[in-house]
């Protein structure tokens, strides 16, 4: 008897079983199969399938934390933001997600400190996926029925994501932001399909370029057709022009609301008796 028969009686002994073409070991456990591969659910195909009162027994999702780092701190603190951008309409899991906060998390760490960054997950998986388990064991076929009622069962949840939409954001010092442009570098190998580093203009995570935010926190700056002061209001900030959203209902014409010159629309005529 030679070397192989010896071999594969050794590991039979041990459940295990050798396949002499490949010299490959196998181990084969009945009954027992492992999570699907993401390209089976990956593209968005059908509808948004969420949780609710008719579905029910849904798995939670593994993302659970969705603000990493000193997430209290005021937004004058970090004024450098980096995205992390999806160029591909997919799905992406909540396992996926998880893992890509936990790979930024400990790269910032470990070159910033965690006291200087603040990673933000943008993405909220809420699409359930769904799976028919087929059994893999002896006899299987006396007892499952083919595509015959094939809806399935929930699985796990994933975030369906559009082109260039936001996967993820971390605001930093300016010192900090070559590290987060790396720790977004490294969580893109978490995804599928292709992602895109993107080193934001603006000031942390408000909507005012860096420039005009630092002149609106002591004077007043014009913003989207409106005047008014840059005001703190935790993270973000607030736009304080003293005047409302829709400045026709007082009979002030501002091209803001979206009225146009020596045109008087129906709310100033009411306001003005005219």
């Amino acid at each position: 008897e030679g070397k192989g028969v010896h071999l594969g009686r050794h590991l039979a002994k041990k459940g295990l079983t050798f396949e002499a073409p490949w010299g490959s070991l196998v181990q084969h456990r009945p009954g027992i199969m492992g999570r699907r591969p993401w390209k089976c659910s990956r593209y968005c195909k059908n509808k948004p399938y969420i949780k609710s009162r008719y579905c029910r027994g849904v798995p939670e999702g593994k993302l659970k934390i969705f603000d990493v780092g000193k997430k209290r701190s005021g937004c004058d603190l970090f004024p450098a933001c980096v995205h992390l951008l999806s160029l591909e309409k997919e799905q992406i899991s909540s396992e996926s997600l998880e893992a890509a906060r936990i790979s930024a998390n400990k790269h910032m760490i470990n070159n910033v400190g965690k006291d200087n960054f603040h990673i933000r997950m943008r993405l909220h998986p809420f699409n359930i996926i769904r799976i028919n388990k087929m059994l893999t064991c002896a006899g299987a076929d006396r007892l499952q029925t083919g595509m015959r009622g094939a809806y399935g069962k929930p699985y796990g949840l994933c975030a369906r994501v559009k082109i260039n939409q936001v996967i993820m954001s971390i605001r930093t010092s300016l010192k900090g932001e070559e590290h987060a442009c790396t720790a977004l570098r490294k969580a893109k190998f978490k995804f599928p399909g292709r992602q895109l580093v993107y080193v934001s203009r603006k000031w942390g995570f408000t909507p005012y370029p860096k420039e005009l935010f630092q002149q609106g926190r002591t004077e007043e700056v014009e913003w989207r057709g409106a005047t008014g002061r840059i005001v703190a209001d935790g993270v973000g900030t607030k736009f304080i022009s003293g005047k409302g959203v829709r400045l026709s209902k007082q009979g002030i014409w501002h091209k803001s609301s979206g009225d146009i010159k020596g045109k008087w629309n129906d709310a100033m005529r009411l306001n003005r008796n005219i």
